[in-house]
């Protein structure tokens, strides 16, 4: 049975768990180390059971506990060359730590065989597609200004989506944020608005993906219920009426979100 939560998902940090069976894998972890193992334990999630750590990137909303982490765990960590060279500049990762670039080729860990690819953001960043030991596909397509070609490759067949709906676009615009960051988010480099990942969520439902999980939603300018209002929104303007398989979940803040099935 493949499973998949996150442990807190936000602007103020993001970690997820993609499991089947007893392994799982981590991505990201932006948030303490302490934060991170209890969510862990609540969960009955054994840290001998995790497989590998996934980092998307380097901000600190996505590595803030890993150093610490990493210091008493000897867990592989996977990245894009780009993002585990900048962490290791940024004294990230202690001298025993195992790093494994994974791009342009898949990747073998546990059970699970994971590929990456590139996501338009302001740093090097990267999503990943990842098929696990019974057949089941899911996506994380977080931190991208705009949906690319391969965006849209890596999320073509997937069972499961997690997709990032980071801002509503009115909320940015009168928000309090200065205009340099409101034109950063906006950007081609920053991240996906309500509108842009429910339009991409209407066209996965149509091909037949039934669980999608909205991620990385901002504390200043979004909120749960206008994330998934925006989606439902865009589902029910094209017809569909999502039933009992169709699942759309938008992911917690500060604490585990209930798990999906896909």
């Amino acid at each position: 049975m493949a499973l998949f939560t996150s442990l807190y998902s936000g602007s103020s940090g993001n970690c997820s768990v993609v499991r089947c069976g007893q392994e799982y894998l981590l991505i990201d972890m932006g948030k303490s180390c302490r934060t991170t193992t209890n969510a862990l334990k609540s969960l009955d999630l054994s840290i001998s059971d995790m497989q590998g750590i996934l980092i998307t990137h380097e901000h600190s909303d996505h590595i803030q506990g890993l150093k610490v982490f990493l210091k008493n765990h000897n867990i592989p960590v996977y990245g894009s060359s780009a993002t585990l060279d900048n962490l290791i500049d940024m004294d990230l990762i202690p001298p025993k730590a195992e790093l494994i670039a994974i791009e342009g080729r898949m990747e073998q860990i546990g059970g699970f065989e994971v590929n990456s690819f590139p996501t338009s953001h302001d740093v090097p960043c990267c999503g990943y597609r990842i098929k696990t030991a019974d057949g089941k596909i899911m996506a994380m397509a977080t931190d991208l200004g705009k949906l690319t070609p391969e965006v849209h490759q890596a999320l073509d067949g997937v069972h499961l989506a997690a997709l990032e709906a980071n801002y509503d676009l009115n909320c940015l615009r009168v928000g309090s944020y200065p205009y340099h960051l409101k034109r950063r988010i906006e950007s081609d480099r920053g991240h996906l608005d309500n509108a842009e990942c429910a339009a991409k969520v209407l066209e996965l439902i149509q091909s037949g993906c039934e669980k999608i999980a909205l991620c990385h939603l901002s504390r200043e300018n979004n909120t749960p219920d206008l994330a998934l209002a925006t989606v439902k929104s865009a589902i029910l303007t094209a017809g569909i009426v999502p039933g009992n398989n169709v699942r759309i979940q938008a992911q917690k803040r500060n604490e585990p979100s209930e798990w999906m099935e896909f």
